[in-house]
């Protein structure tokens, strides 16, 4: 089996499994809710531009961002199922690193941010 061939199967195993078809279930039922859309649209975009700043690719977020994201956490952790999807989504992207980081040590390829090594 070629490499290839093998990262299909993992993808398939990863989709099928009980993580990616909660995932999945989660998704569908709290994004068919125009409100809870918006606001996990709008948190997503909040969190992928604090974890940049953490890196230093954007500088420092402002403070006014950095009240929104945690005003938008604390909302969207009191709906229940937008609270499920989230724990789920934290799941899956566990698994995904831990398979990236075991592929890239097979690899022998390291991604060390500059000041971690």
């Amino acid at each position: 089996m070629n490499i290839y061939d093998t990262a299909h199967s993992l993808a398939e195993e990863i989709r099928n499994s009980e993580d990616g078809v909660q995932l999945r279930e989660l998704r569908a039922r709290v994004y068919a809710d125009d409100t809870n859309r918006v606001l996990l649209d709008e948190y997503k975009r909040l969190q992928v531009q604090l974890q940049m700043s953490m890196v230093g690719a954007a500088g420092q977020m402002p403070s006014e961002d950095m009240q929104r994201f945690q005003q938008l956490a604390s909302l969207l952790y009191m709906n229940s199922d937008v609270q499920a999807y989230l724990m789920a989504e934290m799941r899956m992207q566990k698994t995904l690193a831990d398979v990236f980081k075991i592929l890239t040590e097979a690899a022998g390829v390291t991604f060390d941010l500059p000041g971690n090594a």
